[in-house]
């Protein structure tokens, strides 16, 4: 007995297939409903709006009508001679809208509106009843016009008898445009009233369709509802605890991931800071490797060059003036004491000797006039800066910088004029090498890369990180090319131990 009383609720309930099926069709009703309502409205809405524009133009031909009245009996007042013509050219206007309204009040229309209103017929009688008044007010009109635009003075103009005969047909008119007026109210209030019994009657059919719903649709889906929720207040007690445990879990693997992180980051900024310590090593090597280079030449190679050329003035001089040899010792001069030169630019470019004796400033306004002497390009330097010394790790990297822009300008640029900036500003000191050159593309593929060296650009951009300072090159074919370095600005005020080298 148990038994068949637990099955037997099952097999008769509704299935849920079966309530979405009666919720579909509840929807689907009261949307017909609401959309025939809607349909309704409008379409009454539509028929109203356009009847109010009838009765509006109904009501203004009383206006024009009375205007028209208004404006003949000016035509004969001895004080309005003087704007006779203006008097009638207002009546012709006037009575052409008078006519034209007239004509589309009877037809149901509005000039510029697509609207065709269909009269009814008590509307059709009292226009039927207007029409007498209509054309003898008309007919009175059209004679006084004519009338008045045949005399050759408003002295001359008269016309009692056309004037009686207006206003005679005046009130008649009017009283008939308000029966016509009155009529078309009546209908509009009729109208509304049948368009509230309508709307009523289709709420009173959405209502009850809401009522089968809610009884029938929502009631047993709320029951089944109220099951489901009491099955899932059970299940969310489960799911609270384990939520819990997750949640342990969980801190207990972020805390293990942050960790994991941080060592991570610690390990990558160590690598960073030892490959930079060994880049500086390695540029550090490099500088004392071109100290000794500049050393070497100028105390080897120049001083014995510089003996060769004293021994050879010497030799000339023994000659006693014979003009072949004299000649020949000439251009061997001239080409010893060209090596010299050179071998005092290598030097110098080198290790300048004004960089570690007096400075930055110096040393890169000497970069400019050497360059400047030794090409056809304009160099100009400029800068807003004493002569302050800076940390000779910065004025090494400054220096070599300003030299390898310039260097690369005139190598691959073929510029006419390049501008040296050296500034400070915002707590930064800032290097900026501008040519107008012929510039190139910056973002360019593997294969056009290799039609332009790119290793001084890689030099200046690595010199720069290790004295902490910003890199960043700008160009584009035919707009020159600027280069420009931005370091934290500091003065040092301790003496510099350079090794000092004399060029010549």
């Amino acid at each position: 007995m148990s038994e068949v009383d637990n099955v037997t609720p099952q097999t008769t309930q509704p299935s849920a297939r079966h309530f979405n099926r009666l919720f579909l069709i509840t929807l689907v009703f009261i949307a017909v409903l609401i959309t025939v309502a809607e349909v309704v409205t409008q379409l009454q809405t539509r028929r109203e709006a356009e009847r109010v524009m009838i009765i509006g133009m109904a009501s203004a031909q009383r206006h024009h009508s009375q205007r028209i009245v208004n404006k003949i009996l000016q035509l004969s007042r001895p004080s309005e001679h003087a704007r006779f013509q203006n008097n009638l050219t207002e009546i012709k206007n006037l009575f052409a809208e008078f006519e034209t309204n007239h004509l589309h009040i009877e037809q149901g229309t509005v000039p510029g509106y697509p609207i065709m209103l269909q009269n009814s017929d008590s509307v059709k009688i009292r226009f039927q009843f207007l029409k007498p008044y209509y054309f003898g007010f008309r007919e009175s009109v059209q004679r006084i016009i004519q009338e008045a635009e045949q005399v050759s003075s408003p002295e001359e103009f008269t016309s009692t008898a056309d004037l009686t005969a207006l206003l005679a047909n005046e009130t008649p008119f009017l009283e008939n445009m308000d029966a016509v007026v009155q009529q078309y109210t009546r209908e509009t209030l009729d109208n509304v009233d049948t368009t509230r019994l309508i709307e009523f009657t289709i709420y009173l059919f959405t209502l009850l369709a809401l009522v089968f719903a809610g009884w029938y649709i929502l009631r047993p889906a709320i029951n089944k509802f109220e099951a489901v929720i009491v099955q899932l207040v059970e299940a969310e007690t489960r799911t609270a605890t384990t939520n819990r445990k997750l949640l342990s879990l969980n801190r207990a693997l972020k805390e293990t991931r942050q960790q994991l992180f941080d060592a991570t980051r610690q390990q990558y900024q160590q690598q960073m800071d030892e490959q930079k310590l060994r880049t500086s090593y390695l540029v550090a090597g490099q500088e004392e490797e071109r100290k000794r280079l500049s050393r070497e030449l100028h105390d080897g190679i120049g001083q014995m060059l510089t003996a060769i050329k004293l021994q050879v003035e010497s030799f000339e001089r023994s000659l006693n003036g014979k003009e072949k040899e004299t000649k020949s010792f000439v251009v061997l001069k001239d080409l010893i004491a060209q090596t010299i030169q050179e071998t005092r630019n290598v030097s110098n470019n080198l290790m300048p000797t004004v960089l570690s004796d007096f400075g930055l400033i110096p040393a890169v306004k000497m970069l400019a006039d050497s360059h400047d002497k030794n090409s056809k390009t304009d160099i100009t330097f400029h800068t807003n800066l004493s002569n302050v010394r800076l940390d000779k790790s910065v004025e090494i990297g400054v220096y070599r910088i300003a030299q390898e822009a310039v260097s690369n300008a005139l190598r691959h640029a073929e510029p006419t004029q390049i501008t040296i900036d050296l500034f400070e500003k915002d707590n930064y000191l800032h290097l900026i090498v501008n040519d107008d050159g012929k510039g190139f593309r910056i973002h360019r593929s593997k294969k056009e890369d290799t039609k332009r060296p790119s290793q001084g650009i890689h030099n200046m951009h690595e010199r720069a990180a290790l004295i902490n300072g910003k890199f960043k090159i700008s160009s584009a074919p035919d707009k020159g090319t600027k280069v420009q370095v931005s370091i934290p600005f500091k003065l040092v005020q301790q003496e510099y131990e350079y090794t000092k080298v004399n060029a010549g």
